[in-house]
């Protein structure tokens, strides 16, 4: 039986929009879990893997302090905890590894609708409001900008008709919340993803070598997210067209067909996604029998 000391902790964040999508992921890499009664733990079955379900703001910190191995978990936040930690003269203590290209999000600036704003320097001796004070004091330092901080913890958005503040600085999606409070966004401080970080304290050479495995099928899975296998069959003198037009593809397997001398067999896997019009355009170069299958796994 492993001891805790052989398990990897994978901290994941407990209830928003990155946990479903982080579980998922994982699940598609083989770990086969089990939640816990108090839904806080959910433990690897198949791999000594274990997934600590927490606030999303914790999981850096988790990670930093070598409570967890590893942490799926915002840039946003990594880049929040590393500047607080960098105001108190600490640093640190885990490095990013991986992105994860799903949670895309921005940090942007917002003002009410009748706001005009001409750049940075519209933020002289205002007010804005922000969970995300780091990043706006580092903001406002870079460049050059004198203006105050208010401390929100939620609900950023109502700030300006609270009379709180004069801009707010919050994560924006699709910016439909911006809208309904009478906001506009009018700049980005940074764009944010799910990434992975991993401790900087020494694993061990078998828990390293579990991570590189995970780290691996994690690379696997996320190569062909948008991956198709496409089968078709061609004439010979069609086929450097058909080669132009299978999307985002390496060089296709050709196969020749029983029977006949003047067709092929081809496979390719298309790396791009794959529209009726790739398929209607393959057709038109002579393909026939045209069969697209999704890629679930792909190992280089």
């Amino acid at each position: 039986m492993d001891t805790p000391e052989q398990r990897i902790q994978i901290a994941v964040q407990k209830t928003g929009r990155l946990t479903e999508h982080s579980i998922d992921l994982l699940e598609r890499c083989g770990l086969m879990v089990t939640k816990s009664k108090d839904r806080l733990i959910c433990y690897g079955e198949n791999m000594p893997i274990d997934l600590l379900l927490v606030r999303d703001d914790d999981i850096p910190g988790l990670v930093s302090e070598d409570v967890c191995d590893l942490g799926i978990v915002g840039l946003n936040i990594v880049e929040e905890k590393r500047l607080n930690l960098e105001s108190e003269g600490r640093e640190g203590l885990f490095k990013q590894i991986y992105e994860l290209d799903f949670g895309h999000c921005r940090l942007a600036l917002a003002a009410p609708e009748t706001t005009e704003y001409a750049g940075p320097e519209s933020l002289e001796n205002k007010r804005i409001a922000t969970s995300y004070v780091g990043i706006v004091r580092k903001y406002l330092k870079d460049n050059d900008i004198n203006a105050e901080t208010v401390y929100f913890s939620g609900a950023v958005e109502i700030a300006p008709k609270l009379g709180r503040a004069d801009y707010i600085c919050d994560l924006v999606s699709t910016g439909s919340t911006l809208k309904a409070n009478g906001l506009t966004e009018v700049d980005v401080l940074m764009d944010s993803e799910a990434v992975v970080i991993q401790t900087q304290a020494p694993l061990g050479n078998e828990k390293q070598a579990l991570v590189d495995k995970i780290l691996q099928r994690l690379d696997g899975v996320l190569q062909v997210r948008e991956s198709k296998y496409i089968m078709l069959h061609a004439p010979r003198s069609a086929l450097a067209k058909i080669r132009d037009l299978l999307p985002g593809s390496e060089a296709p397997t050709v196969l020749p067909l029983d029977g006949t001398d003047d067709k092929v067999a081809v496979h390719a896997v298309c790396r791009e996604n794959v529209f009726w019009e790739t398929l209607e355009n393959l057709k038109a170069a002579g393909a026939s029998s045209l069969l697209v299958l999704p890629v679930e796994k792909m190992l280089a």
